[in-house]
């Protein structure tokens, strides 16, 4: 067993750990990052090659803010990790008229003044004819969502860390740490015992463990993504299709344009969610899931409506409002969490990042927290 000592210790080198750890580690502290299972592993929610960035935010005007500010972050640290993160392709939520998520996302756009289109179901044939929606379906265009490069991220931020001096172990998972009587923290794995002056949880699926007074109102689901042949690719390459969000009867479900990977990307149904143990090994989406897919596919996107080329699960921690958890753990201030991101985090992950490091480091954001707080659920 081995001892060392940190300025601050990261559970978790996932989407949100390891941008905290690249926040960190430029501040000039010296960093541990902890990760359960190997870089850019595909056993939680940070896989699947793209994650949708969108500034027209129908969960909460609240959140574009944060989201402003990812948005700038994923550009510059790509900039400096010498790889392009940030693919903007502008972005459409779809809905029916009246049903919530357009006119909601509209808000958020009047509220902070982002640029936005209401389109309605033919001219959005017009100008993505990739799309075959019902006519009383309308669209929120916003010329500057995208989508991040998920896993290329996670590499950047670790190098970044890296080559400003934090130590990042693999195959390493926390299992348990303790609060010191000095303000700072002892955490324990089966390779050694390691203190620090902070703690910095970004666990995903295993949050609760590290963070009980989290497990009354987090739960672990199961979300299904799926790469489909497409009849016609001209009509879904980035420049033609923009990333969406699509509410139909059968389902909320998310897209991209082809990138990186010869089939077309769907995910959803968002809100059909299949209760899992994250430490289950299989990751295999349900024949449910699937079916509910195909059945958009061929319905409102028929060209992008082939043979699965490649079919993958990702585990989702949700909260019973769907909103995300930023927080100190109750009665311990020197150790921090974000988790419980209700499977609309990834976008922010570069953000909070920043937001872990400062209040690492200061106890206190520019970004207010409040709506985030753990203390809003009667349990906690």
């Amino acid at each position: 067993m081995t001892s060392h000592s940190y300025d601050v210790i990261v559970a978790g080198v996932g989407a949100m750990g390891s941008a905290a750890c690249w926040h960190l580690a430029r501040r000039g502290l010296k960093v541990l990052g902890l990760e359960r299972f190997d870089l850019g592993h595909a056993m939680g929610s940070s896989h699947g090659m793209t994650r949708i960035i969108r500034l027209a935010y129908f969960e909460g005007s609240h959140y574009v803010p944060i989201v402003r500010r990812a948005h700038q972050l994923w550009s510059e640290t790509g900039a400096e990790a010498g790889m392009q993160l940030l693919h903007v392709t502008g972005s459409l939520d779809l809905a029916p008229e009246g049903a919530g998520p357009v006119e909601s996302s509209l808000r958020s756009c009047l509220d902070h003044g982002l640029t936005h289109e209401v389109l309605s179901a033919p001219e959005i044939a017009r100008r993505f004819p990739g799309f075959q929606l019902p006519a009383g379906h309308v669209g929120l265009w916003q010329p500057d969502g995208g989508f991040v490069a998920s896993e290329k991220a996670i590499y950047a931020h670790v190098g970044l860390a890296q080559s400003h001096g934090a130590e990042i172990r693999t195959n390493e998972p926390l299992l348990d740490w303790t609060p010191t009587a000095q303000g700072g923290v002892v955490v324990r794995t089966e390779r050694g015992t390691y203190s620090a002056g902070r703690l910095v949880i970004t666990s995903g699926g295993w949050i609760a463990d590290a963070v009980p007074a989290l497990a009354a109102n987090v739960s672990t689901v199961r979300q299904a993504i799926g790469w489909f042949t497409t009849r016609r690719p001209e009509l879904y390459r980035p420049g033609a299709f923009p990333v969406f969000i699509l509410s139909v009867e059968e389902g909320t479900f998310y897209g991209f344009p082809l990138y990186e990977h010869p089939g077309f990307k769907l995910g959803g149904p968002h809100f059909g969610r299949e209760p899992m143990d994250p430490r289950e090994p299989d990751r295999t989406p349900s024949p449910r899931q699937v079916a509910l897919i195909r059945d958009c596919l061929a319905r409102y996107l028929p060209d992008a409506a082939g043979e699965p080329l490649s079919l993958k699960g990702c585990v989702y921690t949700v909260t019973p409002d769907d909103d995300f958890v930023i927080d100190a753990v109750p009665g311990v201030p020197q150790a921090v969490f974000a988790s419980a991101c209700s499977g609309h985090g990834y976008k922010f992950a570069s953000a909070i990042g920043e937001i872990l490091a400062d209040l690492s480091t200061t106890g206190q954001s520019a970004f207010d927290l409040k709506p985030f707080s753990l203390s809003r659920f009667p349990q906690a």
